[in-house]
């Protein structure tokens, strides 16, 4: 089932960079040619935000998007995805600017 995510991208490995990471093999064959694009679920957090998450003790999520489409790390996107069979990874079936 298919679900809307909005993220900040913190981090990503491009497909001829992947060698160069740790990338478990799973996650190394989900991706194959595509991007991993690592991403703090729900945007980029307010300075308010990060302090009630700090005292609350509850850390700000972070997932795994495997994508067709390119994004650099600070951009804020909104991608369809699904589950994949590895927990915190999904594929991304479309992926846009979350500001356009």
């Amino acid at each position: 089932m298919a679900e809307t995510m909005r993220g900040e991208v913190i981090h990503v490995v491009p497909p001829d960079d992947r060698e160069a990471f740790e990338l478990t093999e799973d996650l190394r064959t989900l991706a194959e040619s595509r991007y991993v694009l690592v991403c703090r679920e729900g945007g980029s957090p307010s300075w308010f935000e990060r302090l009630r998450s700090f005292l609350a003790r509850r850390p700000i999520e972070a997932v795994t998007i495997v994508s067709e489409t390119p994004a650099s790390e600070g951009q804020e996107v909104t991608a369809t995805v699904q589950e994949t069979g590895i927990t915190g990874v999904y594929e991304a079936t479309e992926l846009r600017d979350a500001s356009g």
